[in-house]
């Protein structure tokens, strides 16, 4: 098995985005809201970390304080945004014309394409926790989109589920990648079988997993290429996330 490489999670870019002085504009929350990002890939000025992994440029584990925090209205083009909340409740707007709530389980795609703005705001009580995840598109200059969906980890445990991509049930997104998610409420080494010439990145988001002989933690990850069958022996409890890319 080919590893790329394993980022432990203090290997992580860190930042911290105060909603005063220069961030005024961007972060919303006066007059103390505080977002706080660990990257796990480098982007510009956005995002620090190591090199992007196939169509992957972000990679962000962030934290909203209550009460307001968050990204006001700001555009993309020519990028694919997912959003996957672990806690609290993550309020989005875009200029598609949704405004929607999400909360732990809830996921989005949000394709930017020809042109697209959004704000993404914590107006509850409790810290928003999400993953971002940038990717590159299939194709540029695409129409914008927006869709949602939710992981139920009860009914899927112990299994990898696709979450998006192109399977039954997950949302499309238009390019060539995957993500899926495994959580665990026990014991168990299933196995995740990527599509062939494709790299899997790896991030445990709870819990612990071997893979390849390398145990991860809490916010370890790590990518592999290579391999058409990779087996996770994940701890009871685990919560495991796989973006599988074209490389």
């Amino acid at each position: 098995m080919s590893v790329s490489f394993v980022l432990r999670a203090g290997e992580r870019g860190f930042s911290r985005l105060v909603s005063s002085g220069p961030n005024a504009s961007y972060i919303s929350g006066h007059p103390d809201g505080l977002i706080t990002r660990h990257s796990s890939f480098n982007f510009h000025e956005y995002q620090s970390g190591i090199a992007g992994f196939g169509c992957i440029r972000v990679f962000g584990d962030e934290v909203f304080s209550p009460g307001g925090t968050g990204y006001n209205m700001h555009p993309h083009h020519n990028f694919i945004i997912s959003a996957f909340v672990l806690g609290g409740a993550l309020t989005h707007v875009n200029t598609i014309g949704k405004v929607d709530e999400l909360r732990a389980g809830d996921f989005y795609v949000f394709s930017a394409g020809a042109g697209g703005k959004h704000a993404e705001l914590n107006i509850g009580q409790e810290d928003l926790r999400v993953l971002y995840l940038w990717t590159l598109p299939g194709q540029l200059m695409a129409p914008p989109s927006y869709l949602r969906g939710r992981f139920d980890a009860k009914a899927n445990a112990n299994r990898p589920v696709c979450l998006i991509g192109n399977e039954s049930g997950a949302l499309p997104i238009g390019q060539a990648l995957k993500v899926s998610r495994l959580v665990t409420a026990r014991n168990s080494t299933p196995v995740y079988r990527p599509s062939p010439a494709r790299g899997v990145y790896v991030f445990v988001i709870e819990g612990e997993a071997k893979i390849a002989d390398i145990v991860l933690g809490a916010r370890d990850s790590m990518a592999l290429t290579g391999e058409d069958r990779i087996e996770i022996a994940a701890r009871s409890g685990s919560d495991v996330l796989l973006v599988e890319t074209a490389l």
